[in-house]
C-alpha cells in the first residue's frame, strides 16, 4: 500500500510501499512501508525549480524535457536500486497508489523514461538521477498522474519472500489542449431501514458514484438530503469525509446515512455534487454544482400490519361473535329438542307397558 510521508531533508512528499513477492506479486499486510528504508528521495533543483515538494509539469503534445531525482543514502551500507516511472491510480482508501514494475504503464510511466535503471548509492553519499519526459504528439488533453519509483528488493528468509520496498515522487503532467472537467452522479438510489420495530422512523441510506467523465483532475463537496412527499419533512446529510482527487475516468462509491427519516410511503433522495478543479497554476475553482435526485419507498410494513389486524378486528370481529352466538343457539336448540324427544319416547314406553 502507497502511503503519502513527509520525509525530514527531503524536498517533497514520498510515497512508500512495501510490497512482497512469493510467486505473484501481492501486497504484504505484516510489514511497514518503511521497514529497512535507509534512504531518502527529492527532486534535483535545476531550471525547473529548487525545492520542489514534487514533479508537476504543464506540456503540449510532443513536448520534451530533463530532470532528475535525487538519492540519498542515509544508511551504514551501500545501497543498489532500481528505477522506474510507474502510472498511479487512486485506491479504495481515496490514496494514491503506483503500479508495481510488472504492470503495464500508458500514460506518465510509458512517457518518463529513466537511461540509469539501476543505480548504486554509497554510504553517506547522494546520487543524482536523470530522468526524461516525452510526450506522445497523439497524447489526449487532460492529466496524468504517476511517480518516479526507487525500489529495493531484499529477501525475507523467515518468511521465504522477497520483499520490494519503495520509496517515490508524485509526478503529474497535465497535457495542453481542450481541458474539459465534468463530473457525473451515477448508480443514485435510496434505501429505508425502519429497525427491529419499524413504524415511523427509520435510517435511509442513499447511495451513489461520483464519476470523473472530464479530463482533468477533481474533487467535489457533496451535500445529500432525503425528503417525503412535496418536500415534507426534509432531512439533510453530508459522507463522514471528503471524496479524494479523482483521476479522469476514475470512480467514487458513497453510502451516506440519514438518521431519523420519517416513513412516509415515497422518500425523495437528492444529491448536490460540486466539482473542485486545481488548474496549472494552483489555483482552486469550483464548478456549478451537479443535482440529481431519485425516489425510493419508507413504508413501515410492521404498522400497516398492526392497523389491518386492528381494522379486521374491528370488521370481522362483531361477525365472528355472532355466528359464535348463533351456533350457539343452535346447538342449544337441538340439545333441547333431543331431551324432549327422549322424554316422550319414554312416556310411550310407559303406556304400552
Amino acid at each position: 500500500m502507497i502511503r503519502l510521508l513527509s520525509l525530514p531533508r527531503t524536498a517533497g512528499l514520498v510515497l512508500a510501499t512495501a510490497l512482497v513477492a512469493a510467486g505473484a506479486l501481492s501486497a504484504s499486510p505484516a510489514l511497514a512501508a518503511t521497514d529497512d528504508v535507509t534512504w531518502t528521495v527529492r527532486t534535483a533543483s535545476n531550471a525547473l525549480g529548487a525545492d520542489r515538494t514534487n514533479y508537476s509539469y504543464a506540456l503540449n503534445p510532443g513536448a520534451h524535457l530533463d530532470d532528475a531525482l535525487v538519492v540519498a543514502n542515509r544508511g551504514t551500507e551501500a545501497v543498489e536500486l532500481d528505477v522506474y516511472a510507474a502510472d498511479g491510480y487512486t485506491t479504495s482508501t481515496g490514496a494514491l497508489d503506483l503500479r508495481v514494475a510488472a504492470e503495464q504503464s500508458v500514460g506518465v510511466g510509458a512517457w518518463v523514461t529513466v537511461p540509469q535503471r539501476h543505480v548504486t548509492v554509497p554510504t553517506g553519499q547522494t546520487v543524482e538521477v536523470p530522468f526524461a519526459v516525452d510526450v506522445p504528439p497523439n497524447a489526449t488533453p487532460g492529466d496524468y498522474a504517476g511517480g518516479v519509483v526507487t525500489s529495493l528488493t531484499v529477501a525475507d528468509a523467515s518468511a521465504n519472500v522477497n520483499v520490494d520496498r519503495r520509496l517515490g515522487i508524485r509526478t503529474g503532467i497535465r497535457v495542453g489542449g481542450d481541458l474539459a472537467p465534468a463530473l457525473a452522479v451515477d448508480d443514485l438510489r435510496v434505501g429505508w431501514d425502519g429497525g427491529f420495530l419499524p413504524f415511523l422512523f427509520g435510517d435511509a441510506t442513499v447511495h451513489y458514484r461520483l464519476h470523473n467523465t472530464g479530463n482533468v483532475s477533481l474533487a467535489a463537496e457533496e451535500a445529500d438530503a432525503v425528503t417525503g412527499p412535496f418536500g415534507l419533512a426534509r432531512v439533510e446529510a453530508a459522507p463522514d469525509d471528503a471524496a479524494p482527487i479523482l483521476l479522469p475516468g476514475e470512480s467514487w462509491e458513497r453510502d451516506v446515512r440519514v438518521p431519523a427519516v420519517a416513513a412516509m410511503g415515497v422518500l425523495i433522495a437528492s444529491v448536490s455534487a460540486t466539482p473542485i478543479v486545481t488548474d496549472a497554476a494552483g489555483s482552486i475553482s469550483t464548478l456549478d454544482p451537479l443535482e440529481v435526485s431519485t425516489f425510493g419507498w419508507a413504508v413501515p410494513w410492521s404498522l400497516l400490519l398492526l392497523l389491518a389486524l386492528i381494522v379486521a378486528a374491528a370488521v370481522f370481529g362483531p361477525r365472528l361473535l355472532r355466528e359464535r352466538r348463533r351456533r350457539a343457539q343452535q346447538a342449544e336448540d337441538a340439545r333441547v329438542a333431543a331431551a324432549v324427544e327422549r322424554t316422550l319416547a319414554e312416556k310411550e314406553r310407559q303406556l304400552v307397558e
